[in-house]
């Protein structure tokens, strides 16, 4: 999601990863700074070897959802934000089986539409450290509102996510929305 303030926020809430669940936040403030809050050291590292950021900061991350109010707290963000009613991309993205999306070749076919359908989005590219990634969305949720606060100070309301963030070979789609994704990270040769 974008703010007015020109900060832009990515939240990681993985039910299932290597590292159990988690929660982790990447943002991009109006100056370009990007920071990463992760919860442990072990996340913030594997996170921090994939994408790019500045400041990394090891926090508590919290993640509560309520029906469709998600309310995030890590470290000097407070975040809140309300999705809305699912849309076309939704419904079709809900159609997609699990073990279809895990799959790096259907990540590959569909990179082409996404990049069509949501500019600045691709489910696949290179990653840091060597590493090759791939998305397989599975849902898309509008978010209709957002109260966001960092360091104290107000973010401002929701805006598009412009300019496009920068911390890997893709960014999040323009218009503020919620995606289910199945992530796969093909580890470099280290």
């Amino acid at each position: 999601m974008g703010t007015t303030s020109g900060t832009r926020v990515v939240l990681g809430h993985w039910q299932r990863s290597p590292f159990g669940p988690f929660g982790d936040v990447m943002l991009e403030r109006a100056d370009g700074e990007r920071l990463l809050l992760a919860p442990t050291r072990e996340t913030a590292d594997f996170i921090s070897g994939t994408y790019v950021f500045d400041t990394v900061r090891v926090v508590p991350v919290g993640v509560s959802v309520t029906d469709d109010t998600w309310t995030v707290t890590a470290g000097p963000l407070a975040l809140r934000f309300v999705t809305g009613r699912r849309r076309l991309v939704g419904l079709v993205l809900r159609a997609v089986p699990g073990a279809l999306a895990r799959r790096p070749a259907w990540c590959a076919l569909t990179d082409r539409p996404a990049r069509l359908l949501l500019p600045g989005v691709r489910t696949r590219g290179s990653a840091g450290g060597g590493r090759r990634e791939w998305y397989g969305a599975r849902d898309l949720l509008p978010i209709r509102a957002v109260s966001a606060a960092l360091d104290g100070a107000d973010l401002g309301a929701m805006a598009p996510v412009e300019p496009p963030v920068r911390f890997g070979f893709g960014s999040a789609p323009r218009d503020p929305a919620v995606t289910r994704v199945t992530t796969t990270v093909a580890l470099g040769p280290e």
